[in-house]
């Protein structure tokens, strides 16, 4: 008897680990196909973000009251924050917060004081499909080494900036982040 759970304990341990072993392969395989169908995709949508834009009548004393009452790192144009992509860890994402002249132009036409910038993929395809739907295009797609941009209106009469981003530039141009 004694010789027998002498056998049996060590096999059962065994077993035990054999099981968690192939859970691990298993949940790693798993892992490795939700990673590789994470960044095949290409559907045209919003996926976070991209900036805070909004009227101050003195934007650098706006960027300098932040910055020492609540810690935000400066820069000329505000803040850029830094944060982890939910599907892709290793890689750095940016949103911008920024202050802006009171009666910028460039919330033109919004009569409102505030614009937001989401953070897209596939801005082409959501492009083609904004215009399906009849949204207002307030201009064509500009590139730049850092991403794409487009501007469009919702109903409420907001301007919204689409933001097709290339966050490896902003990693490899360096400097202080908001994290």
């Amino acid at each position: 008897m004694k010789n027998l759970i002498n056998i049996l304990i060590p096999a059962i341990l065994l077993a035990g680990c054999n099981s968690v072993s192939n859970k691990n392969i298993k949940d790693e395989k798993s892992t490795v196909e939700l990673k590789e169908t994470i960044s095949i995709d290409t559907t045209p949508k919003v996926t976070g973000i991209g900036g805070i834009f909004f009227q101050s009548e003195n934007p650098q004393e706006t960027r300098e009251w932040y910055g020492k009452n609540l810690g935000l790192a400066i820069d000329d144009y505000g803040s850029p924050f830094e944060f982890r992509n939910a599907n892709r860890p290793e890689e750095i994402n940016y949103l911008r917060w920024s202050p802006f002249e009171e009666g910028s132009e460039y919330f033109s036409p919004s009569e409102k004081d505030f614009m937001i910038n989401y953070r897209v993929q596939n801005i082409d395809g959501l492009v083609k499909k904004l215009k399906e739907n009849g949204v207002t295009l307030l201009d064509s797609i500009v590139e730049f080494e850092y991403g794409k941009f487009v501007h469009i209106m919702d109903p409420e009469g907001n301007k919204i900036e689409l933001w097709e981003p290339v966050d490896d530039f902003f990693t490899r141009m360096g400097g202080v982040t908001t994290k």
